[in-house]
């Protein structure tokens, strides 16, 4: 940094009445009186270290110092009373925090590589602090004293800019996990298992113990890229991503076209203090489950991971210097994140990209077994998968070939369970499959029991996924009180591929030939009972899930060139599938939480986001590894992708809002309009730039007609009183609707709302729209158990007063509510009511009003604590109702609920099973 002076006098920053009498610590432990000017000086030299000392004397300097200034005063006073002590590193931490929240990222920067230069020089400078007793083992094998002064160095460092860290008994506590000779390596992890466990006491522990944990990870990828373990982080940046690129196309990781980049210029993009953003949970799933490695040592930081990924992205750009670096500082900045598949594999020399496959299973042996073999090579590369078995004949079908009989679909989903079970997803997480059938198939109510526990083993799949897909027409004769007739779609082939008021007419007049005597392979039962059995065996199993295959088909954008078959493992995909067609999705999620700015969200903020991340799903398509070609020619052609959204939860804890108001629907409906507007306009302006997708002509784009437009069709073809969905509208849609006149749309489908249960974990968001599950609880992944505690409750709770081990022992003890807890005010009991205390309709009303926002559906999970037949009933009545495409899971306690024993419930958090493998499939 530079240390030069100011070239004008500091801004006049003394106050009197609130900081004359405060004492500062020095690091020696001497007090000195709190001199206000003297961070004015330090925030000038900070800017200046960035503009330059020719700047010295501008205007803007002069006030944003200024500004900085004040807000670091205003900030310590605020913290302590007249006559209080501060310490000189709390002091820096409120200059760092002033900074950022003034968005002087470089400033910033340049203030904590200021911090750290001194902090080590100290450090050097300093002499050895040796335990008296123990002692640690060099990787050359020599014996030396412990260093206490390192520890103390490492915890100090991890804690700089946060508040309620006890640094002094972290260290203490740590030390008693040690042991005579441990090795040297250990002492640091010995740090980190510590601080992990005070996350439940004081949130900012798990900001603690990322940083402990990034400083391994420093260490770890210094020595397996032979850099120099003694730089700091922000030094060492430039130089790992050079070194990064090198290695990994030497070991064969990465694609040797990333070392074409201007490697120099990027390095010097990176943003060092990005990885202050990380929580424990975050970092660690990076560490296991995406950071490239060689030899189980990792090669990546997480910001040269970030632009590993944004390189792979900006391949086939004009300029992919410029481009890798906007894609960078998006991904980096957590605004917005790509799907998991996308963090795997880009830039890699299998840039499998994209998140998820439909398919369509054919009616003989080949078709079938194709199927199987195609989901096989699409899980190897990290694709959930969603296959469309309807047109495979029903149980004691005839098979003309053989003269024969069928065994049905059943026997065959057994096989595609274990394959899933055996291809793993290159070995990252496992793989995941979802059969959908339409509830006319003559095999339904057997599907319905698939993943029943009793009966017989070779007719149940226990590790694999089961939607049904549900006509209106069988909603409507529940309603009625009628009977629903199951066919063999060998006698009735075109029911398939038929919706809306054609599939009404067709269908019956199968049912007349039944009633002829000219079909012959059918049932008839009451279509109550078949309701009534879907909900039973959803509460029972959380299978099948229950999807409208109208809704999807008749607001699908894409129904001039097909049909919408089925949807994904997570329910949010709605794309056409064929035997000659497998569709394909690229997602990825804004974080809605960081769009949040002084109580209201920050339009332009999101314009900028939905923007970029257009552009980086648009470039998936076309860097994208193919495992089959059916799915390669069908993603060039249409091009669709899906932009989703997360922290919706976060977001509504930022706006001061409990999920079960109106205002949260409301928010719900203004959130999806302004991005549901940003993205379509993204896509019909790289139209623009880069011609409209091959089949657009005679979409609903082509049209002119909206996803807020398509709700007319829906409504069309269903009966009066059946659709009941509010269409306003805000904005001024006519600019949207001109320039895709004029250019088109790049991609066939803009929007889908995905679960996003990793990559929500990774930035440290609520997932997806879900509401909160517990505000205390162990979180259980393929990562370990991680100990999860609300921080925007722990905040609050601070602000009353409440927040201590007496609240924590009782968030324990009621498994993480707050509604028992009488101290807790009314209000914040409404705001942090968790997901089961929530009424599972209003999920299902916001839900209704980002839905006619979206080309797409949404991962909708609905939890019910207390489920009945009348409440399930209903509440899936209301969902199609809404005009819903899909729901996903539902859960109850009794499904996902831990057991609950009197020894246990005071001292442990209940531990979640809510994140399932399958959930993380897609993103």
């Amino acid at each position: 940094m530079s240390t030069a002076t100011a070239a004008h006098p500091p801004a006049d920053t003394s106050r009197p009445d609130d900081t004359a009498s405060l004492q500062v610590i020095k690091r020696n432990g001497t007090l000195v009186g709190f001199n206000p000017a003297k961070i004015s000086v330090a925030v000038t030299k900070a800017f200046l270290a960035v503009e330059g000392d020719k700047a010295a004397g501008s205007a803007h300097i002069h006030d944003a110092v200024q500004r900085v200034t004040e807000q670091v005063i205003h900030a310590i006073s605020r913290r302590l009373k007249a006559g209080g002590k501060v310490h000189i590193e709390d002091i820096q931490d409120q200059v760092e925090l002033a900074l950022m929240r003034a968005e002087e990222q470089k400033v910033a920067r340049a203030y904590v590589l200021y911090r750290e230069e001194h902090a080590r020089e100290r450090a050097r400078h300093a002499p050895m602090e040796a335990h008296p007793h123990l002692t640690v083992k060099q990787a050359n094998g020599d014996t030396v004293p412990l260093d206490l002064g390192l520890m103390k160095l490492q915890v100090e460092q991890a804690a700089a800019g946060l508040e309620g860290i006890d640094g002094e008994s972290l260290v203490e506590d740590a030390l008693r996990n040690l042991y005579d000779g441990i090795a040297e390596e250990d002492v640091l992890s010995a740090l980190v298992m510590t601080a992990r466990g005070r996350i439940e006491q004081e949130p900012d522990y798990s900001s603690v113990t990322a940083r402990l944990l990034l400083e391994q990870l420093r260490m770890e990828t210094a020595t397996a890229l032979e850099l120099p373990r003694s730089l700091p982080l922000a030094e060492i940046y430039p130089q790992a991503l050079n070194a990064f690129i090198e290695a990994g196309i030497h070991y064969e990781l990465l694609d040797e076209a990333l070392a074409a980049f201007d490697l120099e210029r990027l390095g010097a993009a990176i943003k060092p203090e990005q990885d202050l953003q990380f929580g424990f949970l975050g970092l660690q799933t990076l560490y296991d489950r995406y950071f490239l490695h060689w030899n189980d040592a990792r090669l990546e930081l997480p910001q040269v991971f970030f632009m590993r990924v944004a390189m792979g992205l900006a391949l086939r750009e004009d300029n992919p210097n410029e481009r890798a670096i906007e894609f960078y500082n998006l991904l980096s900045s957590f605004d917005y994140m790509a799907s998991t598949p996308t963090l795997f594999n880009s830039g890699t020399r299998h840039s499998q990209l994209s998140s998820c496959y439909l398919t369509t299973v054919g009616d003989d042996l080949e078709g079938i077994y194709g199927a199987i073999r195609d989901n096989a090579m699409l899980s190897k590369w990290a694709g959930g998968l969603g296959n469309d078995w309807t047109p495979v004949r029903a149980l004691g079908s005839h098979i003309k070939g053989t003269n024969g009989k069928s065994q049905g679909v059943v026997p065959f989903l057994k096989v595609v369970n274990d394959t899933a079970v055996a291809v793993n997803q290159g070995g990252k997480r496992k793989g995941a499959v979802c059969a959908y059938l339409e509830s006319w198939h003559l095999d339904i109510e057997e599907f319905l029991e698939l993943r029943k526990n009793p009966g017989d083993e070779r007719r149940r799949t226990h590790d694999m996924n089961t939607a049904n897909w549900v006509p209106d027409l069988l909603i409507e004769r529940m309603r009625e009180d009628r009977d629903w007739t199951l066919f063999s779609p060998s006698d009735v082939p075109d029911l398939h591929d038929l919706y809306g008021n054609a599939f009404r007419e067709r269908y019956e007049h199968y049912e007349a030939l039944a009633e002829q005597g000219r079909i012959t392979m059918f049932k008839k039962i009451p279509a109550k009972q078949l309701w009534r059995k879907m909900l039973t065996v959803l509460f029972e199993t959380g299978h099948p899930w229950i999807t409208f295959k109208d809704p999807c088909n008749l607001r699908s954008p894409q129904q001039h060139q097909g049909v919408v078959h089925s949807s994904n493992l997570c329910t949010e995909i709605t794309l056409n599938t064929s035997a000659d067609e497998i569709a394909v999705c690229n997602l990825g999620s804004v974080n809605l939480a960081a769009h949040i700015r002084d109580g209201e969200l920050d339009v332009q903020r999101l314009e900028q986001t939905v923007s970029t991340a257009v552009r980086m799903l648009d470039n998936v398509i076309d860097i994208n590894f193919y495992a089959v070609p059916q799915a390669r020619n069908s993603n060039l052609q249409h091009r669709p992708v899906g932009l989703g959204l997360m922290g919706f939860q976060d977001a509504l804890y930022q706006l001061g809002l409990p999920y079960t108001s109106p205002e949260a629907v409301e928010f719900a409906d203004v959130a999806m309009e302004q991005l549901s507007y940003f993205a379509i306009r993204a896509s019909a302006t790289l139209a623009g730039e880069r011609g409209a997708y091959e089949t657009y002509e005679g979409s609903l784009w082509h049209q002119g007609t909206l996803p807020i437009d398509s709700i007319n069709l829906l409504k069309e073809a269903r009966r009066e009183g059946d659709l009941s969905v509010n269409t306003n509208a805000r904005l001024d849609w006519a600019p949207v609707r001109e320039l895709i006149a004029k250019n088109g749309m790049r991609n066939s489908n803009v929007m889908a709302i995905a679960p996003t249960a990793t990559i929500s974990n990774i930035v440290g968001v609520s997932q997806s729209i879900e509401p909160a599950y517990q505000n205390l609880f162990v979180k259980s992944n393929l990562s370990g158990e991680f100990t999860v505690v609300n921080p925007s409750l722990v905040r609050d709770l601070k602000a009353e007063g409440l927040w201590d081990n007496v609240m924590v022992n009782d968030l324990k003890y009621f498994d993480g509510s707050v509604q028992q807890i009488d101290r807790i005010p009314d209000e914040l009991k409404a705001r942090y009511a968790t997901a089961f205390e929530i009424d599972p309709r209003w999920l299902v009303e916001a839900a209704a009003r980002r839905q006619k926002w979206l080309d797409q559906a949404q991962s909708l999970n609905l939890y019910m604590a207390e489920p009945s037949g009348k409440k399930l009933d209903a509440l899936y009545q209301l969902a199609w109702e809404r005009g819903l495409k899909t729901t996903y899971y539902l859960r109850s306690l009794g499904a996902t609920g831990a057991e609950k024993t009197a020894p246990v419930a005071a001292s442990q958090p209940q531990v979640c099973s809510i994140d399932e493998p399958d959930c993380e499939a897609c993103q």
